[in-house]
């Protein structure tokens, strides 16, 4: 069972929507196919008769040994968890490694995305319903990482400043201003908020609501227009 090889790229090929690379490692040839993204970099940066290092998957048939090349460990365990699936081979695999990275995959499979996955050539109505519920269940752990990632992202290092973002959500909604309007304006605001904790040492709740509430307001009046 090859894992992964390093050796010197001879050329790289395209045959249909299939894209390969030859290496030579001691002596021998090995023939791999690989992900478009990769092919296109070494089309681009003109790489050629360089050492490469690749994790391979090996698929052993009846009549052949295929061998599918990534430039990360991710994107190989990736491959595998998605051959797991009943109906599903190597090219579909590919294909949607081709289209899309993990992490959008992640979230077409969170948000029950079936057009997206539906866009993968090869891939129809049932084979998406398919790969949905059984991915949510293979990824349930990488899929919470990746929301609490996103979370993460209007978080301010300042506990305190955290506390108050918190706090506002609570009171703009009592409010009755909308979740979907509240969610629209936290990136903004969190990122003036930032600012103004540089400037000034002691950053009120009662400016924060203030300066949310313009931003509500101001949109509430733009869509009125």
């Amino acid at each position: 069972m090859i894992s992964w090889i390093n050796g010197e790229l001879v050329e790289s090929w395209q045959t249909n929507q299939k894209f390969f690379v030859l290496i030579n490692c001691q002596g021998l040839g090995y023939e791999i196919q690989i992900l478009e993204s990769f092919f296109l970099k070494l089309k681009t940066n003109h790489i050629s008769n360089k050492n490469i290092t690749l994790w391979i998957k090996h698929i052993k048939k009846e009549d052949s040994d295929l061998l599918f090349g990534f430039t990360s460990k991710d994107q190989k365990n990736f491959f595998i968890e998605i051959l797991s699936i009943r109906g599903v081979g190597s090219q579909i695999g590919m294909g949607i490694l081709n289209k899309f990275s993990i992490s959008e995959v992640l979230n077409a499979i969170k948000t029950q995305n079936k057009k997206l996955i539906c866009s993968v050539p090869g891939i129809g109505i049932k084979m998406s319903d398919r790969l949905i519920l059984e991915l949510k269940t293979k990824f349930k752990v990488e899929i919470q990482v990746e929301e609490e990632k996103r979370q993460d992202e209007f978080k301010i290092k300042n506990l305190e400043i955290n506390k108050m973002i918190d706090d506002l959500q609570l009171t703009l909604q009592s409010l009755n201003y909308k979740t979907k309007e509240i969610n629209t304006i936290l990136p903004i605001l969190i990122k003036e908020v930032d600012l103004l904790a540089k400037k000034e040492n002691n950053l009120s709740f009662e400016n924060l609501l203030i300066l949310a509430m313009n931003h509500l307001d101001q949109d509430s009046s733009n869509l009125a227009r």
